[in-house]
């Protein structure tokens, strides 16, 4: 497994991470002991980035996190910033209240069963609070030794130089992949100037660019997907012809559609002069390890320009949130 420096405050990870959100929730039913297998097998095949947040269960995805990486070496990264309610998981808000940020912290360390989080996220900028008094927050974490490293999650450019301002910002994690290329309007060149690395979530689209998904049926009636706006209706069968040029061309390079997403994301790092971690997410094995062999597919140019002429900027069909979550990000 190669190593990447992410950001300049010298912190290194794995070139690919492992999201552990679908673990717990929102991907339909959990397996808390296949979850468990296919950490211990990432952390068998190199992989040391493991990313979690309160948010998700809530509270149980960081448990099973904490269980599973017991007595193990990893760079644990968590997030905080979502308030969810256990008794009505739809309601949320989001608080980034200095008060809120220390508190959080303490309970994320309790659930991981770890005395220091590497990198700790705010999952989503406050807007009635400060991002200099959230960041102010959590630079006195590092102080006191519980954080080792900072990060934003959905940042908006501005704020990330905001926040950078206040204390060194590691990495921004926002979503990214063939079909959400938000980030390169202007967040990868703000992180590239500041030296900030970037954490790409959802580099697969949320399964769909695997190729996995091929009705709206497929997902489980609690799938999380099923509110997306990306996996309803026209948008479906528009994103869905976008995804068969991309197997098209994994085809003609020997990998999958999912393989070849990945090298995509891997090989904007050259194109972009930064470091760029994707955290595929996934609760089994097989796919875990079929993710791990995108860092052995290489892209030339030529290859590039296919995937561009495919499936351009702003092709995707839908927001990639609801209208009340797409208010989160980016801000």
């Amino acid at each position: 497994m190669t190593r990447t420096r992410l950001g300049s405050q010298g912190a290194e990870v794995s070139a690919l991470g492992l999201g552990c959100m679908g673990m717990s929730d929102f991907y339909g039913r959990r397996d808390d002991a296949e979850s468990t297998a296919t950490i211990h097998r990432a952390l068998e095949l190199g992989i040391d980035l493991l990313d979690t947040a309160d948010v998700y269960g809530p509270f149980t995805n960081e448990e099973l996190v904490g269980r599973a990486i017991a007595g193990r070496r990893v760079f644990v990264a968590t997030k905080f910033g979502f308030v969810r309610d256990p008794a009505n998981p739809a309601a949320r808000g989001v608080n980034g209240r200095p008060e809120y940020v220390r508190a959080a912290c303490e309970a994320s360390l309790r659930r991981l069963g770890v005395d220091t989080i590497d990198l700790y996220y705010q999952h989503r900028v406050d807007p009635d609070t400060p991002i200099e008094e959230t960041v102010g927050a959590m630079a006195e974490l590092v102080r006191a030794g519980k954080v080792r490293y900072l990060g934003l999650s959905e940042a908006g450019a501005a704020t990330l130089r905001r926040a950078h301002a206040v204390h060194p910002i590691t990495a921004l994690q926002t979503e990214y992949s063939l079909w959400t290329r938000d980030p390169e309007d202007d967040i990868l060149a703000a992180c590239a100037a500041l030296g900030v690395g970037f954490v790409a979530y959802s580099p697969l689209g949320r399964g769909f660019l695997s190729g996995a998904v091929k009705r709206y049926e497929d997902l489980a009636p609690d799938d999380y997907r099923r509110n997306a706006p990306r996996f309803q209706g026209e948008n479906f069968g528009r994103n869905l012809q976008l995804v068969a040029q991309v197997e098209a061309l994994a085809h003609t390079k020997g990998c999958t559609a999912a393989q070849l997403a990945l090298a995509w994301v891997l090989a904007q790092q050259r194109v972009h002069n930064l470091a760029i971690v994707p955290i595929p997410g996934t609760k089994r094995r097989t796919y875990l390890e079929q993710n791990v062999a995108a860092l052995n597919v290489t892209l030339d140019r030529a290859d590039l320009e296919r995937l561009e002429a495919a499936f351009p900027h702003g092709s995707a069909a839908g927001p990639r949130y609801p209208e009340t979550m797409m208010g989160w990000v980016n801000r």
